[in-house]
């Protein structure tokens, strides 16, 4: 019994330890720069909420990579698709997000952080595959169309807050 316990716990990784940490690591740092521009506009999915979807995303891009690597300790009967992680990833997000947009009052809400909390996992799964390039440029330009896009509605006049446009939103 002792031996099986220590077995499950020496298991070798598919991925050295440092690498796991760095992506983990920059998921959240990426996740929470996109996370910081949503708290700053006081929505609903802040910095914890990205963090965390990203996060999740990244941890379950390594997973799926872990079951790669362990394939031979399944036998021929088990049969893996690594594009299904990225739906159950999308799915999985999408249902969050669309929990966050609301149509009250003839007015929709929550359409741009709903957005971001999808591209938020999207960085997650490309940290989480190694995909650096990838993870840093969306981050850049998701921020960029997030906060300078905005400034730039602001000041020609056709900003829309959450997809309906009214005065007093325009700060």
């Amino acid at each position: 019994m002792w031996e099986a316990l220590l077995t499950e716990f020496t298991l070798s990784a598919s991925l050295p330890i440092s690498v796991i940490v760095v992506r983990t690591l920059a998921t959240v740092a990426f996740c929470g720069l996109v996370g910081l521009e949503r708290e700053s506009s006081r929505r609903a999915a802040g910095l914890r909420t990205h963090m965390l979807i990203g996060l999740a995303a990244c941890i379950y891009c390594l997973l799926t990579l872990t079951l790669i690597y362990r394939a031979d300790e399944f036998g021929d009967t088990v049969q893996m698709d690594p594009l299904r992680l990225i739906e159950a990833v999308t799915g999985g997000v999408a249902f969050l997000a669309a929990g966050l947009i609301v149509f009250s009052q003839g007015k929709v809400r929550g359409l741009t952080t709903g957005a971001s909390m999808w591209v938020a996992a999207a960085i997650g799964v490309a940290c989480g595959l190694g995909e650096w390039v990838i993870a840093a440029t969306t981050t850049v330009l998701t921020l960029t169309i997030i906060a300078l896009i905005r400034q730039v509605e602001k000041q020609v006049g056709t900003y829309e807050q959450d997809g309906n446009y009214e005065e007093d939103d325009v700060k």
